[in-house]
């Protein structure tokens, strides 16, 4: 099993930047895709990247546009999302979701685990 637990977000204007960070529990942390998935008031929840667990493959949702990215130390149980140059509509819930498998990791339906989410909210 594996214990999530996110942090890093906040107010931001349009075109600032965050970096999420999600901490995993467990000595198998290593054994996990992990992915980032946002959920929007009124819309459905969309996975916006993914890394695979050895951390060579890697997943981006079109809206991510160069903008965001993915990467992870399994070292320190760590996976990072850096977003830049935000927009209003990246205004969501972020949450970090462990999947045993990297195929499929485009799916919030693939994830086993999940944290508790933080909050993004990108606003003038």
């Amino acid at each position: 099993q594996v214990q999530l637990a996110e942090s890093g977000g906040g107010l931001v204007q349009p075109g600032g930047a965050l970096r999420l960070s999600c901490v995993g529990s467990g000595r198998t942390f290593s054994d996990y895709t992990i992915g980032w998935c946002r959920r929007a008031p009124s819309k459905a929840r969309e996975c916006v990247a993914s890394i695979s667990a050895d951390g060579h493959s890697y997943y981006y949702h079109g809206s991510a546009g160069g903008r965001f990215t993915i990467s992870r130390d399994n070292r320190e149980n760590t996976v990072w999302l850096q977003m830049t140059n935000l927009r209003p509509d990246d205004t969501a819930v972020y949450s970090c979701g462990a999947a045993r498998d990297f195929q499929g990791s485009a799916y919030s339906t693939s994830y086993d685990y999940w944290g508790q989410g933080t909050q993004v909210t990108v606003s003038s």
